[in-house]
């Protein structure tokens, strides 16, 4: 048996969520962009008080190890790490793409699933998995044009979704594209994997694991 607790917030929504076993029991999501340094670790209490579970019960904590926010995996990541070394539990970590994706493999008829993260302008975060989840295209920071994904499209389909596809639906019209509404990144659906995960001891170094943040942070500066 294993009790998980799962943290999600690379992308606007910051949630978390404990699976005992891969299934779900409870999960908090909040849609305020911005949002985990202040609300994660209260989403974490209410959901030990409305379980009855307490830290000593949790096995390992899972979090999102990217693409996505910069500043929202980096709280993630140190608030799921700090927990592991507080309860002395193992860390897991799920490529944020694959969680997105697990929200939809389901769901779908499509041969191949394309999860996409918006990093602004025409550029998305992105992979492409099969419907058992396995990575056919490895993550990249990709601009999207009217030739992106042309010589996949011609003999494959693909559902694009996430924060990221609506934006390209105007430039993706190949008729093997399939765009999928109101899919977003939340830590329900990383049950399964992290349980999995779990059972094959695939635990992370907490002194040497870094995230996947594919692109180096640059900071806002302000208009005078």
């Amino acid at each position: 048996m294993a009790i998980i607790l799962s943290i999600e917030t690379s992308s606007s929504v910051c949630s978390a969520a404990i699976h005992k076993n891969g299934k779900l029991l409870q999960v908090k999501e909040l849609h305020i962009p911005q949002s985990a340094a202040s609300q994660l670790v209260i989403q974490i209490d209410e959901i030990f008080n409305i379980t009855g579970i307490s830290k000593n019960d949790i096995d390992a904590v899972c979090v999102s190890g990217g693409p996505g926010s910069y500043t929202g995996i980096r709280i993630g990541v140190a608030t799921a790490k700090g927990l592991c070394y507080g309860w002395d539990v193992p860390l897991i970590t799920i490529d944020s793409l694959v969680i997105l994706a697990a929200a939809v493999n389901e769901k779908i008829t499509t041969e191949l699933l394309c999860p996409m993260i918006d990093a602004r302008r025409m550029e998305v975060y992105c992979s492409l998995l099969d419907q058992s989840l396995n990575i056919t295209e490895d993550t990249q920071a990709k601009i999207i044009d009217e030739s992106s994904f042309g010589n996949i499209l011609s003999n494959k389909t693909i559902s694009f979704f996430g924060d990221g596809a609506a934006k390209c639906k105007t430039v993706i019209t190949h008729s093997n594209a399939v765009f999928l509404d109101n899919i977003f990144l939340s830590a329900a659906n990383m049950g399964k994997i992290s349980y999995d995960k779990f059972l094959n001891k695939q635990f992370e170094d907490l002194t040497l694991f870094e995230p996947n943040y594919l692109k180096e942070f640059v900071a806002k500066t302000k208009l005078k």
